[in-house]
């Protein structure tokens, strides 16, 4: 016979959520004291090599004995490539004992992955993002792979938007380019069609959602807005609690055309008007293509705008060379771009 009862159920409902509770922290109390042991593990090896410099190969034999007697004692957790990335961890981070890095919120995974990111200021920006939206490790080691932070430095650092209040959040913060979407195993061709495309990121919703950044939820496919003659459809719209506005993607697996850029400064000029609340800031249009050229955007009013976009999409993640010479190519036309201003 069953005596569970409504008001029991509740009483072990409540017993259970407190035992969870409970192991949650006193995981997360683990986690930190273990990151913190293996800062100060890096600090006492960098101090000993230190002390023999002078001996020739001391660092390394300093190491391997050490990871020898220690894995006998504490097990594979202390091994010969464990002992060094302890080393590299208080290298990269020597102030992490007083509270420069330390996030409850990160694993020794996440730090290892990300005291490996060379660049201070990308290096900084993995710690908060990960910690602040809590990126598994899986999900920061992808992000890493497909240079996240580069690729937002490579959108123009906007000012905040019209009509907007002055602490709006840049929209550089939350537009990339490229987006990397090899998740959507679709042919490298590109040979498809964009209702194809369509179908796949609907698919594969939740990573395309991270992709795209923090703040984004999914509102629609086909969104159609009406006039009183006619009615269009938007490929895909979002809406970013933080930007507090709706986002429109029209989708194209060809090379933008400027066709596409009017197209899309109507679709966020009918958005404003006949759906745009009291309270949300100016609608944002992200043209995804498969190929841009730069001309076409320089000289088009995608590059005054705010409120207009154009980024590639890739299908694969690309090399450090290749989103380099993209950036690079990107900051020489942008340079160029403004001296001929300056003439003008």
């Amino acid at each position: 016979m069953n005596h569970s009862t409504p008001t029991t159920d509740h009483f072990v409902n409540d017993i259970r959520g407190i035992l969870v509770d409970a192991r949650k922290q006193a995981y997360t109390s683990v986690n930190t004291m273990m990151v913190l042991a293996y800062w100060k593990v890096g600090q006492r090896i960098v101090e000993e090599e230190l002390l023999g410099k002078e001996r020739a190969d001391y660092g390394h034999y300093l190491i391997r004995n050490l990871a020898k007697q220690l894995s006998d004692e504490f097990g594979k957790g202390f091994s010969l490539a464990n002992l060094k990335n302890c080393r590299q961890f208080y290298l990269t981070f020597p102030e992490f004992e007083k509270g420069y890095a330390v996030r409850s919120q990160l694993s020794w995974t996440h730090y290892r992955l990300i005291m490996r990111v060379e660049n201070p200021q990308a290096r900084e920006y993995y710690l908060h993002e990960a910690a602040a939206h809590q990126w598994s490790s899986r999900q920061l080691e992808r992000n890493l792979a497909s240079h996240y932070f580069e690729r937002l430095l490579a959108v123009p650092n906007t000012q905040s938007q019209p009509e907007s209040p002055p602490n709006t959040l840049p929209t550089s913060e939350f537009i990339k380019d490229p987006y990397v979407l090899e998740f959507l195993d679709l042919p490298e061709t590109g040979l498809y069609r964009e209702s194809t495309l369509e179908a796949a990121i609907i698919t594969k919703l939740q990573p395309f959602l991270l992709e795209l950044g923090k703040g984004f939820s999914f509102v629609g496919r086909q969104f159609r807005i009406s006039t009183e003659t006619s009615h269009f459809y938007i490929d895909l719209v979002f809406y970013n609690y933080l930007l507090k506005c709706f986002v429109l993607i029209d989708l194209k697996t060809t090379k933008l055309k400027h066709q596409d850029i009017g197209q899309m400064d109507m679709y966020v000029r009918m958005f404003d008007d006949l759906k745009r609340g009291a309270d949300d800031n100016p609608t944002l249009g992200i043209i995804l293509c498969a190929d841009k050229d730069d001309t076409v955007v320089r000289y088009s009013v995608l590059n005054d705008s705010q409120q207009l976009f154009a980024s590639k999409y890739l299908h694969i993640l690309p090399s450090e060379e290749e989103l380099r010479q993209a950036l690079d190519a990107r900051h020489v036309l942008q340079i160029t771009s403004d001296d001929a201003g300056d003439v003008a």
